[in-house]
């Protein structure tokens, strides 16, 4: 396995057409080192088979992709979202994965801090099973063009506030560059992560400057704005030594030959030089 591959994982999602054992079997063959796996490609073939594959096959599973979407407007809501995660976290530990990311979820006209006590709570009805299984519950904040309906949780500051109030080892943050790279408080965010050991994911990807969907139009590394070397840097700065996971949703990238756009995604990986 090339050195500079160590630290490299890609989401399924990135190479959306392809199955479980076609991202298995692809990575495994470039060098990729680590496998963050979404729940799709869990479904058709089940948890059991999902497990088989993963374990045999000698990738660090970072993540599994997603859990979350905790606030409702009724408890009944709230409480089908929490014994949801319940069974995620179960699936994350079947597949040996050390995380479950959480998307953490809004509701249209209900105001952003009443969602964010949604999302506190129950993700504090969560740990004594997450602690049962070993299994880490990372914070994802989305970037706000999401804040309506995908994620009341915008900026790592609230993340980290909802971290602080738990007060747990296995809650987290996953910073996904697409999301946060415009926030003037990043840096010192992730410096005080590190401090309180809940840095816990680090997803790369690019802003295309003229984005042409608001969720299937992400550029691979290189492709657009952020500056992914120096975020990653500050990361491992504040001790960061998980991997970098790459996640991208792109249409038009998911319309390419899958072969050919790992290739591109390795290459483009080895150009950041982190």
């Amino acid at each position: 396995m090339p050195s500079d591959l160590k630290n490299l994982a890609v989401h399924t999602m990135t190479n959306k057409p392809w199955s479980l054992r076609q991202c298995v079997d692809a990575y495994t063959k470039a060098g990729v080192s680590g496998i963050s796996v979404w729940r799709n490609v869990i479904e058709p073939i089940g948890i059991d088979e999902a497990a088989k594959i993963l374990k045999g096959s000698g990738l660090i599973v970072p993540a599994l992709v997603r859990g979350g979407f905790f606030p409702a407007s009724t408890s009944d809501d709230r409480q089908k979202a929490i014994d949801e995660n319940r069974k995620i976290i179960d699936e994350a530990a079947a597949i040996g994965a050390e995380m479950v990311v959480l998307v953490v979820g809004a509701v249209p006209g209900m105001p952003l801090a009443e969602a964010r006590k949604h999302v506190a709570d129950g993700i504090g009805a969560l740990l004594p099973q997450a602690v049962d299984r070993n299994v880490k519950l990372a914070i994802e904040p989305l970037h706000p063009m999401y804040a309506g309906d995908k994620s009341c949780i915008n900026r790592m500051r609230e993340a980290r506030e909802v971290c602080e109030q738990l007060r747990s080892r296995m809650v987290g943050i996953a910073v996904d560059v697409y999301h946060v790279w415009w926030d003037p408080d990043l840096q010192a965010e992730i410096e005080m992560a590190g401090k309180q050991h809940t840095l816990f994911g680090l997803h790369i990807c690019d802003w295309r400057l003229n984005t042409r969907d608001l969720l299937t139009d992400r550029g691979l590394m290189g492709d657009g704005c952020i500056d992914i070397a120096t975020i990653c840097g500050w990361a491992r700065d504040a001790g960061f030594d998980g991997m970098d996971e790459v996640e991208v949703f792109s249409d038009t990238y998911w319309a390419m030959d899958q072969d050919e756009y790992l290739k591109l995604i390795v290459e483009r990986y080895q150009a950041l030089n982190i």
